[in-house]
């Protein structure tokens, strides 16, 4: 449609041409006032010539088209209403009866995310907000690669059309998420069964949208977002738990101090009645004792079993 725009446009530049070199032409006359026929002829023929020079350009400029790497073209044909797919480099559009669309197939990038300057709508909050399996609201940032299976894409252009990312993947994407968080408790979101989670999207993600031919490469969980309230929660019970784990820890070492205690009165109990058996045996042995536990610079003397003279002093006093 375009190329018929452009064709009917420069024809009527050319008709423009054509009647002004008529006109300059028709200046020369004869005597009778007629038009001298080698330059009325002479124009006509220039004007013919810009004409046709100018319909050439146009169906060559509409003819060809140059499909960029990586890119697939879809030619409609408006007379035979059939479809074609041009792939990259030159390629022949039959002029003035075909509509056309260019298709990236090469690996696309879609994230959806709740920090401001990302993904495709940068300037407002695009995270996915889905209620766990107690109804709680955890928001989720995510990437996306994917690209179009060349064998789909005149499909997918008549049934869908250049927007899909937004018509079709976008909606497909937060369906799952939604429907797999919903199944998880806030806890395993948020720890142990995140990577999990993030496989089982993947795989229901390719097998809903793969039948459509849009291949999903990969997703990915960039961020797992709370509300402020259960954030206040999560912070609440960590100071909790290392509250317990401080208390459990001095508990523990009280029980081993305590512990440690009773072994060493059982140690004592045991000592003293080995001392009481040896006492027994032999009264003197009180006696040794007493001498072990005096200082090795002091001289004893045991006269009798009542009587214990301290030699040292004796000897101080002859000094």
């Amino acid at each position: 449609m375009n190329g018929l725009v452009v064709l009917f446009a420069l024809v009527l530049a050319a008709i423009v041409v054509w009647t002004q070199a008529a006109r300059r032409a028709g200046a020369v006359r004869d005597s009778q006032g007629r038009l001298v026929p080698p330059y009325g002829i002479e124009s006509l023929r220039v004007a013919g010539g810009v004409i046709a020079l100018v319909l050439l350009l146009v169906m060559l400029a509409t003819t060809f088209r140059v499909v960029p790497v990586g890119h697939g073209l879809v030619i409609f044909n408006t007379v035979t209403r059939g479809f074609t797919l041009a792939t990259e480099g030159v390629t022949f559009v039959p002029p003035f009866v075909s509509n056309t669309q260019l298709y990236d197939l090469r690996r696309a990038e879609y994230t959806m995310s709740g920090q401001s300057g990302e993904g495709k709508r940068s300037n407002v909050d695009d995270s996915i907000w889905s209620p766990t399996k107690e109804g709680l609201q955890v928001g989720i940032d995510l990437t996306m690669w994917h690209h179009l299976d060349h064998a789909s894409v005149i499909r997918i252009h008549q049934n869908i059309g250049p927007e899909y990312e937004e018509k079709i993947l976008r909606p497909a994407v937060r369906s799952v998420i939604r429907l797999v968080i919903s199944e998880y408790p806030v806890m395993a979101v948020y720890s142990e069964k995140r990577q999990e989670i993030q496989s089982e999207i993947n795989q229901r993600l390719k097998l809903l949208l793969q039948k459509d031919g849009f291949i999903i490469d990969d997703l990915v969980l960039r961020d797992v977002r709370f509300t402020a309230e259960f954030t206040k929660a999560i912070e609440a019970k960590t100071v909790a738990q290392q509250a317990a784990e401080q208390m459990k820890y001095t508990l523990e070492k009280e029980q081993k101090e305590a512990e440690r205690k009773v072994i060493e009165a059982q140690g004592r109990a045991r000592a003293i009645e080995t001392i009481n058996q040896a006492l027994a045996r032999n009264p003197n042995y009180i006696k040794y004792l007493y001498v072990d536990k005096l200082s090795d610079k002091i001289s004893v003397i045991v006269t009798d079993q009542n009587t214990i003279l301290d030699l040292k002093g004796i000897l101080d006093g002859r000094k």
